[in-house]
């Protein structure tokens, strides 16, 4: 019994595992189920020949059976697959009748274990082909009978071998899931009475892929009710905040001294009660944030007009010279006369005679010195 070798069947998958895209297989563990005909070249020639002393009338071959195989693989990237399995090619058997009278009758059963290399190749959405090569431990179990002239000496020899196999197959998707093959395979085998050949397997199969969960079908969305679009109310305007006011200005402070007390009558040089006045007057602009200083002077009518200018010039200077001797800057301080020009008794209020001395009692609050102090706070 013997079945044609094809190295070229061989050689062409491992091209294709090389050369072909990838399909998008995502990396996981699988299992599956494949069921087919097995198919065999028992070769009728050496059978005949190995019937020593007789010649054959005529052999019927029965070289077809069901096989199957089920297998388990892990997924190892989007390109490549290792899987194992385990495989039952069915029984094959022929039937000889020989002269002188008599027959050889015979047949074999092949099983065993794989482990495969599947390379993935990507054609369609959801049609991938795929092609592997790989090793089996197959056994072979043989079962010959004659009768007649014929005479068996080994009945039941059997063979257990490593040998290589190969094949090409199509995968479709129905889900992420679930999906079918279509395949061809060759398996090298040792037939148990020292021959090689090679049986065919074409098969169906399911494969399911484990984890691969089909995507959740997206939120169906309701259909939006016309909405009735009202022209916005007009925009209101943002509250405005009103700029911070600045505080007015400090107030200048008008402090009025009586020339009486300060000097003696028509004259312009301070006395010692005039100058304890002054000294009050510094220490409280020392405790005061003070601007500037304006010293006026003023007389009362009696005497002529520039006489009187003059006085009232020299009694505020007088004023703002001892000031600037107890501290307050010079800077900060103007002196200058108003004469008689800005009384504080009205027409009528005095009169008599300039020497007078009710004249001049009642004339006493028109003669000062006025020091008006600027921005104290």
């Amino acid at each position: 019994m013997n079945a044609k070798t094809s190295t070229r069947l061989g050689l062409a998958i491992a091209a294709a595992l090389g050369a072909a895209p990838a399909t998008a297989h995502n990396p996981g563990w699988y299992g599956g189920f494949s069921l087919g005909q097995s198919s065999a070249t028992i070769d009728d020639d050496r059978i005949l020949n190995n019937i020593s002393g007789v010649r054959s009338s005529s052999i019927t071959d029965d070289d077809r059976d069901t096989g199957y195989k089920v297998f388990f693989g892990r997924q190892l990237n989007s390109y490549f697959a290792l899987e194992a399995g385990v495989f039952d090619l069915g029984k094959f058997g022929f039937s000889a009748t020989t002269v002188p009278l008599g027959t050889l009758n015979g047949s074999m059963k092949v099983k065993g274990l794989n482990l495969d290399l599947v390379g993935n190749f990507h054609l369609m959405e959801k049609l991938s082909a795929f092609g592997r090569i790989g090793v089996t431990y197959a056994e072979t179990k043989d079962s010959f009978s004659g009768t007649g002239v014929v005479r068996v000496l080994n009945s039941n020899p059997s063979k257990k071998d490593t040998n290589y196999k190969a094949g090409l197959g199509l995968e479709y998707a129905f889900t992420n899931a679930w999906s079918m093959r279509v395949e061809a395979e060759r398996y090298r085998i040792n037939d148990a009475i020292g021959n090689k050949g090679d049986i065919d397997l074409a098969s169906v199969g399911l494969v399911y892929r484990f984890g691969a969960y089909p995507p959740a079908p997206p939120p169906r969305v309701a259909a939006a009710e016309p909405t009735r679009i009202e022209s916005p109310p007009p925009p209101v305007a943002a509250p405005v905040t009103p700029a911070p006011v600045a505080p007015p200005p400090p107030r200048p402070v008008r402090v009025s001294f009586s020339a009486d007390a300060l000097f003696d009558f028509d004259k312009a040089t301070l006395k010692p009660a005039g100058k304890q006045a002054l000294d009050k007057f510094v220490s409280d602009m020392r405790s005061a944030d003070t601007g500037t200083i304006t010293i006026t002077g003023h007389t009362d009518r009696i005497g002529s007009p520039p006489y009187n200018q003059k006085l009232s010039v020299r009694r505020a200077e007088a004023v703002r010279d001892y000031l600037a001797s107890k501290g307050i800057p010079a800077g900060k301080m103007s002196a200058g006369g108003a004469g008689e020009s800005n009384p504080v008794t009205k027409p009528g209020d005095c009169k008599g005679d300039r020497k007078n001395p009710s004249l001049v009692a009642c004339l006493q609050p028109d003669r000062r010195v006025d020091v008006e102090v600027s921005g104290t706070k």
